[in-house]
């Protein structure tokens, strides 16, 4: 199937993205604001439409509230232009038609593209999405949630005005326009999970207080947990990383505390790689992964999925130090020594064949070494 995603390279646009890359064989057609001109084109070769973009905030009430429309009368003006069936996921929101300019904008806009799917017999799937959270949120943005994060990690103060939110992660809010794919038409509502405002800023200072010191992971024995954590631990990346591990020498020899963990599953192996080899070249959707060198040299590289920046991360055991693998990042280690290089990892759950979490990916996709 060829699928046309627009706002692709926004931050629910980037998740759906990650997981149709992960797990399915779709043709994916990312469209943002530089290919907004070839729109019509792009459409008239596609299956299908997950329409994503839009606009939260802006300056003034109606740019949001028009603004919406606008991106919409765009697509529905393609979709009427090819004249054949198609399929539209709409990432639509449970604030359509609360009568806040956001609500009004987003309900507005779900009226034109079904009015332009019904002209030429496709298929309307109309997702009704909660607040959205999840890693590279933009903070006073997308939701409370990126603003908590990054006034956590800034060491800011926030005015907290308590209530109940219901909350779904970036990754399960793409599960349901995937899942809209072969939906019958109407309304999608999935359901999310009910926290306090207060509670979301409780573990993000419980999460900092004890990671940002010394990389201590902590109670993940929720999936909550672990989508808030991995939210948390992306806005520090790359700038809190590489974890330097302390060494503690005495006549025996030297102990490295490399994995303290609060609660949850988790589980460690061990590698030894030879001069020149590379281990890794994969992504995650939602495992936490820690390398940590404890013996040798070796270099970790890292790329975002769908950019072209690597970054790399020196390794030795004589200094030994560990980088935890953020969500939708292609990782990989290589033995830059000249002896065998020993790596430790350790990851938040048990490895289960049937759901390894792990999809294959070269942080360089040419194959070529630096």
């Amino acid at each position: 199937m060829r699928i046309v995603v627009t706002g692709a390279h926004g931050f629910l646009g980037w998740h759906t993205r990650l997981r149709l890359h992960a797990l399915t064989d779709h043709e994916v057609v990312p469209v943002s604001r530089a290919e907004w001109g070839s729109l019509r084109k792009l459409v008239a070769e596609a299956d299908t439409v997950i329409h994503i973009a839009g606009v939260n905030r802006a300056e003034s009430n109606e740019e949001v509230a028009q603004g919406n429309v606008r991106v919409a009368e765009d697509v529905a003006s393609a979709i009427t232009a090819q004249g054949g069936p198609v399929r539209v996921v709409y990432a639509n929101s449970i604030q359509a038609g609360n009568s806040t300019p956001y609500g009004t904008g987003k309900e507005s806009a779900g009226r034109v593209l079904a009015t332009a799917v019904a002209s030429v017999g496709g298929t309307f799937v109309n997702v009704l999405l909660p607040n959205i959270f999840g890693e590279h949120g933009r903070p006073r943005y997308n939701s409370f949630v990126a603003t908590f994060v990054h006034a956590t990690v800034a060491g800011e103060d926030v005015t907290i005005n308590d209530n109940a939110v219901g909350l779904i992660h970036a990754q399960d809010a793409a599960q349901a326009l995937i899942e809209g794919l072969d939906a019958d038409a109407g309304t999608v509502s999935p359901t999310p999970e009910m926290h306090t405002v207060q509670e979301v800023w409780d573990l993000l200072q419980e999460f900092h207080a004890r990671y940002v010191p010394g990389g201590e992971i902590p109670d993940l024995s929720s999936k909550f947990r672990i989508d808030l954590f991995n939210t948390y631990r992306a806005a520090l990346f790359p700038e809190h990383y590489p974890i330097h591990l302390v060494p503690h020498t005495d006549a025996r020899g030297t102990f490295v505390e490399t994995v303290r963990c609060r609660g949850g599953e988790g589980q460690n192996s061990f590698s030894t790689t030879l001069p020149g080899i590379t281990r890794g070249e994969h992504y995650h959707l939602s495992k936490i992964e820690r390398f940590a060198v404890v013996r040798g040299k070796g270099t970790m590289e890292l790329r975002r999925m769908f950019t072209d920046e690597i970054l790399a991360f020196e390794a030795d055991g004589d200094a030994p130090i560990a980088v935890d693998m953020p969500i939708g990042w292609v990782h990989n280690i290589t033995n830059t020594g000249d002896d065998v290089l020993l790596t430790q990892f350790w990851s938040h759950e048990l490895f289960r064949p049937e759901a390894p979490d792990t999809f294959p990916e070269t942080v360089r996709p040419l194959g070529r070494r630096p």
